[in-house]
């Protein structure tokens, strides 16, 4: 679970980014002095410097939950098998009657 540092940290960032503000220790570190939250300096340091070089818009769209990419189209080597939403058809009357 994320420490409040951490989050106060998160949130910033993306208070930042959604005002199309580039994000920095010091923007973060305001932010943080605005909520009266007391987080750990070295957060809004390291968070600065973790999205430095990313496309935030693009982390937030890409977000996954860990399981397997359905795009892949495959699972992982060990993983559970892709959700599909048809279960096969168990004889030729079922699946002559979900070509209908």
């Amino acid at each position: 679970m994320a420490s409040v540092s951490e989050l106060t940290c998160i949130y910033s960032a993306l208070i930042l980014h959604d005002d199309e503000v580039t994000v920095t220790e010091d923007k973060i570190n305001a932010l943080i002095k605005a909520t009266g939250i007391n987080a750990a300096p070295f957060w809004a340091g390291l968070f600065a410097t973790a999205l430095a070089n990313v496309n935030i818009g693009s982390l937030i769209c890409n977000v996954r939950t860990g399981g397997p990419d359905p795009a892949a189209g495959a699972a992982p080597a060990g993983g559970p098998a892709p959700f599909t939403t048809a279960a096969p058809a168990k004889n030729d009357k079922e699946r002559s009657i979900r070509e209908m």
